[in-house]
C-alpha cells in the first residue's frame, strides 16, 4: 500500500511539472491599454526637477520604459536603450522616458548617479503611472506616436526586441 502510494504521488506530481510548463504566461492579459489606444495622460518629474505632462508632449515620438532597480532584465536593458536607442535617435523630436516602479526620487537619484544615464528618469512610488498602462511585471516598453497613439508595447527583455524597436523609431523619428 505504501509503494502505490508512493507512487500515486509522483504520477500526480510528475502531471502537475508538465502541466505548468506547458502553460505559458499571457502577458497580455496584464495589458491595460493595447497598440492603437491614446496614451493615458499623466504628470511626471524627472530627477533634474522638470515636471512633464504627457500630452504635452505631442508633436514627440515617446519611448516610455518601466523598470526597477532590483529587475534583472530592467539591468541589462537600459544600458543597451542608453547606447542603441537613445544616443542613436535622441533628437527634439524623440525622447526616452523611464519611470523607476516602486521608487523613490531619492532612489532614482542614487541609481542614475551610479549609472550614468542621459535620458529623462523619474520615479513613479506607487505605480499610479504604471497602473494606467499595466497590472503586473517589468521591464515594460511603450512607444507613443507623435499623435499620442501607443504603436508598440512589450513586456520582458530580449536583445532582438531593441531591434524592433528601432526599425519602429526609424519609421517615426528619423
Amino acid at each position: 500500500m505504501y509503494r502505490f502510494s508512493v507512487i500515486m504521488l509522483l504520477a500526480i506530481m510528475s502531471t502537475n511539472v508538465f502541466s505548468q510548463e506547458k502553460k505559458k504566461i499571457d502577458f497580455e492579459s496584464f495589458d491595460i491599454t493595447k497598440v492603437g489606444d491614446q496614451v493615458p495622460d499623466f504628470f511626471f518629474t524627472t530627477i533634474n526637477g522638470k515636471s512633464y505632462k504627457m500630452s504635452e508632449l505631442r508633436g514627440k515620438t515617446v519611448m516610455l520604459v518601466f523598470f526597477a532597480t532590483w529587475c534583472g532584465p530592467c539591468m541589462k536593458e537600459l544600458p543597451q536603450i542608453q547606447s542603441e536607442i537613445w544616443e542613436e535617435y535622441k533628437s527634439d523630436d524623440f525622447i526616452v522616458v523611464a519611470l523607476g516602479r516602486d521608487h523613490s526620487m531619492e532612489e532614482i537619484k542614487k541609481f542614475n548617479a551610479e549609472k550614468g544615464f542621459t535620458f529623462l528618469l523619474g520615479p513613479d512610488p506607487e505605480h499610479k503611472i504604471y497602473g494606467q498602462f499595466f497590472q503586473k511585471y517589468i521591464p515594460r516598453n511603450v512607444v507613443v506616436n507623435k499623435e499620442g497613439k501607443i504603436i508598440y508595447q512589450k513586456q520582458g527583455y530580449r536583445e532582438e526586441d531593441v531591434k524592433n524597436l528601432k526599425s519602429i523609431l526609424e519609421e517615426q523619428v528619423m
